[in-house]
């Protein structure tokens, strides 16, 4: 039997009991359905080697052993992970496009008596889907841009807004970057599929008749490209800029960007290419910093010479509608709280529709 799914919002609202990706693990980690588990019926190796033996021998002899490793696999997957499930079970499998391993996976379960049924297009389905939710159409939502130079705790002032009731999307949180010259962080970036994958997870279940508050950013973060419905939106969307004394951000990001600051010498990579736009003698100075240990220093010298001077020049090119400003002396936890209070109240001040005209 094969379940048909019409939009991203309906599939993520399936109502099986679990979703099974029988893709290679390769596969599985470029990007999958939400919540999907992976129980592949050929893993990887498995999966080259059929296919070197479809291209290079015979189609027949390629099913054949393909047929003889699926089931096997399938066979581990019921004994083992799947074993303990009784028959009210209902699982949704699919594969890459809804073909043979996914439904020789679906005909072993339904032998067994669980109610499975395939995704019909697989994960192909899935990803047209998504392309539809966010290159074909516009986003549907107001968004409200949370501004401010670096250094201002904007990511930090997320969960705290929704901790309020507002809705938000942390963009910084789904790329896995922080979104600047020093953002990368541990484990690297998802692929540019499973961030839309995330995105759209994100989005599902927001109520589009109130503002949805983003961090502002540029059209790129880190090597993730922002789709065309969502940046569209933010184009047009209001900001609340929060700003902090320099003191402050840099007391900040000295704690934030703890991690790559304790790396010196991937932190002198980073920093080294930016001598062609920042001059050597400014670059230098960070390096006298980095080597003498004074983190709050070099972050207060990043902000001065580089971060600020950037945000300057971003701001003249995009000329945003500035709808509220929250000033902060302070960005230690309960300053937060404060500004988290303020930010919440000028976004509910907003209402309905968050765009503001110039």
């Amino acid at each position: 039997m094969s379940y048909t799914a019409t939009s991203a919002d309906d599939l993520l609202a399936h109502g099986f009991d679990t979703v099974i990706d029988v893709r290679s693990p390769s596969e599985f980690a470029e990007d999958h359905v939400p919540g999907a588990i992976n129980l592949p019926v050929l893993d990887d190796a498995e999966r080259a080697r059929v296919g070197t033996i479809y291209k290079q021998q015979s189609p027949f002899l390629a099913r054949k052993i393909g047929a003889a490793l699926v089931f096997r696999n399938a066979a581990a997957h019921v004994e083992g992970p799947l074993a303990l499930h009784d028959g009210a079970w209902r699982p949704l499998v699919y594969c890459w496009r809804g073909g043979q391993r996914s439904g020789s996976m679906r005909w072993m379960l339904e032998q067994i008596g669980w109610r499975a049924e395939a995704l019909g297009g697989g994960y192909r389905t899935w990803r047209r889907l998504v392309t539809d939710r966010l290159y074909a159409a516009p986003l549907g939502f107001s968004l409200v841009q949370l501004g401010g130079y670096t250094g201002t705790a904007k990511t930090a002032l997320l969960p705290r807004l929704a901790a309020r009731g507002v809705q938000v999307i942390d963009l910084e949180g789904l790329a896995r970057h922080r979104g600047s010259l020093l953002g990368d962080l541990p484990g690297g970036q998802p692929s540019q599929k499973a961030f839309e994958t995330a995105l759209v997870q994100a989005l599902h279940g927001l109520d589009p008749a109130r503002p949805v508050v983003v961090e502002a950013e540029s059209s790129k973060i880190g090597r993730i490209l922002l789709p065309p419905s969502l940046w569209e939106a933010m184009k047009v969307a209001p900001w609340i800029e929060v700003e902090a004394p320099v003191e402050a951000r840099a007391a900040y990001l000295a704690e934030a960007y703890d991690d790559i600051l304790s790396d010196e010498a991937a932190l002198r990579q980073k920093l080294d290419p930016l001598r062609r736009h920042r001059g050597h003698e400014v670059v230098d100075h960070w390096t006298d910093l980095i080597r003498a240990g004074d983190r709050r220093a070099l972050c207060a010298a990043l902000v001065a010479d580089h971060y600020d001077p950037a945000y300057r020049r971003s701001m003249r090119a995009v000329g945003p509608v500035v709808a509220g400003r929250v000033d902060t002396a302070r960005l230690d936890p309960p300053a937060l709280e404060a500004v988290a209070d303020r930010v919440a109240a000028m976004v509910a001040g907003m209402g309905p529709a968050a765009r503001v005209s110039p």
